[in-house]
């Protein structure tokens, strides 16, 4: 693990990333015409907000309208004015407007359907509710709930990009097969089968799979960096992800 998630900088070797999801909420607070960018990000972090709606007592009906209007609101700027440059990690952002915005409703008489019955992100609501039944079934409160999936929300935007970037090389077929070696550290067994597999040595495969776990762990850190406020912030937010996602 260690190996992936190393300290690095960015490919600069600048040590900060200047694009954050902060300056993105910025931005799209300033300007519509910058919410493109800002409706991206809320599309990828939906879901830990629907997994929370659902450990809170939302229906799944209630869960995908309740986060259809949260997000339109927030892609909006609705949500957006009050926010500082210095606002601490994004995820607490993101979880507190929603309690936010929870409150509000429970508060009101809606005289028609939840956000006017615009649909302003599309998503799987079938498939969503088929990925919250996997959850166990214990004491887990929606603040753990969101936790974890905002941590595998995280890692799987990372692996995406892992992907993306071996695709582009011409090289899927290695990253398929040294995709797993991310979830453990291998052993001479799963070498020797790599090794037999991709018709490379034995050396040359651990080369791989080093480089690959190094490259994981740059995209990590740059994906960390962009959801907190300051570059000392990124290794606490790592342990935390680690820590709620059951390890990497």
């Amino acid at each position: 693990m260690d190996e992936r998630i190393q300290a690095s900088a960015d490919s600069s070797g600048s040590g900060w990333f200047a694009t954050t999801h902060w300056s993105v909420v910025l931005a799209a607070r300033a300007s519509p015409a910058a919410n493109q960018a800002w409706e991206e990000l809320c599309r990828s972090y939906w879901y830990p907000l629907y997994a929370y709606l659902r450990r809170d007592g939302q229906s799944p009906p209630d869960a995908e309208d309740l986060t259809q209007e949260f997000l339109a609101r927030l892609i909006a700027n609705a949500d957006l004015q009050s926010v500082e440059p210095r606002r601490g990690k994004f995820r607490s952002f993101l979880l507190g407007t929603l309690k936010h915005f929870l409150s509000d409703e429970r508060k009101k008489v809606r005289a028609q359907k939840r956000g006017g019955g615009q649909t302003v992100l599309s998503f799987d609501a079938e498939a969503a509710e088929a990925r919250y039944e996997l959850e166990p079934v214990d004491t887990l409160t929606p603040e753990t709930i969101f936790e974890r999936q905002w941590a595998l929300t995280v890692l799987g935007r990372v692996m995406e990009r892992l992907r993306a970037r071996h695709e582009q090389r011409g090289k899927a077929q290695l990253f398929a097969a040294l995709e797993p070696c991310l979830c453990g550290s291998g052993s001479a067994l799963s070498y020797a089968a790599l090794s037999a597999k991709l018709g490379m040595s034995e050396g040359s495969v651990k080369v791989a799979v080093h480089r690959l776990r190094k490259e994981f762990g740059d995209l990590l850190r740059t994906e960390i960096a962009g959801t907190v406020d300051s570059e000392a912030e990124i290794d606490e937010e790592i342990r935390q992800l680690i820590r709620v996602s059951g390890g990497l």
